[in-house]
């Protein structure tokens, strides 16, 4: 076998097992979590000659948290601190004023005032009593921008040099519930190889995207 086609193929069968040990101890992007309604998600690869580093933001509302979190799971073979997945400054909550915006009457209930997501008021075409994922989702896609992570939270855990080579807004993700492991997701071994080679054709996507919160109508259920 070519000694650079057996490299690749090692580093993606690399990559794969780092993701599915994630998804085996519940570290795994979960767009269906029973715990938060799903909002919105990106995606984002880097990689160099030697060093790869994948991190996909999920971002919902948590009810038992009080506030809509992007959580980052992070992966990759040169992480600058902590472990493959997600730690506890891996959760960032997005509202600042949650104490006036959700009824105190009727829990996750909009109250009808202005939402301040990381330090800017934005006013929503939302009335109170709506259901504050309604609400949420509606900030998306004109807010879009200020509910994810900018590149300073994405690079808190990988090399500031290392390049990102894909951003994907859309993707079909695998569905956890149904014992799909990412090693089993035609995305995420696409996306290994991508990782593996460099080269950003081998993603290749056959099915449609799936990242839509509306696809995910268990979300939330718990």
């Amino acid at each position: 076998m070519n000694p650079w086609l057996h490299c690749t193929t090692m580093l993606s069968a690399e990559i794969l097992d780092q993701l599915d040990a994630a998804a085996e101890d519940f570290r795994f992007p979960d767009l269906g979590h029973g715990y938060y309604y799903a909002v919105d998600a990106r995606l984002h690869a880097y990689r160099d000659a030697h060093r790869w580093a994948l991190i996909v933001e999920a971002l919902g509302y948590s009810p038992r948290a009080g506030n809509l979190i992007d959580v980052l799971h992070v992966f990759g073979n040169c992480l600058t601190t902590g472990q493959p997945g997600f730690g506890n400054e891996d959760f960032l909550s997005r509202i600042d004023n949650w104490d006036e915006i959700e009824d105190v009457d009727e829990p996750e209930i909009y109250c009808g005032n202005p939402i301040e997501v990381r330090g800017r008021r934005i006013a929503v075409a939302a009335e109170p009593g709506e259901e504050l994922i309604d609400v949420f989702r509606r900030l998306v896609p004109e807010h879009r921008e200020l509910l994810l992570a900018d590149d300073v939270e994405l690079r808190r855990r990988i090399p500031a040099d290392l390049p990102e080579i894909m951003r994907l807004d859309r993707w079909h993700h695998p569905d956890l519930v149904q014992d799909t492991l990412p090693s089993g997701s035609t995305t995420f071994r696409q996306l290994a190889d991508v990782l593996a080679t460099g080269d950003v054709r081998r993603y290749a996507p056959d099915l449609p995207p799936n990242t839509h919160w509306s696809h995910w109508p268990e979300s939330g259920n718990l």
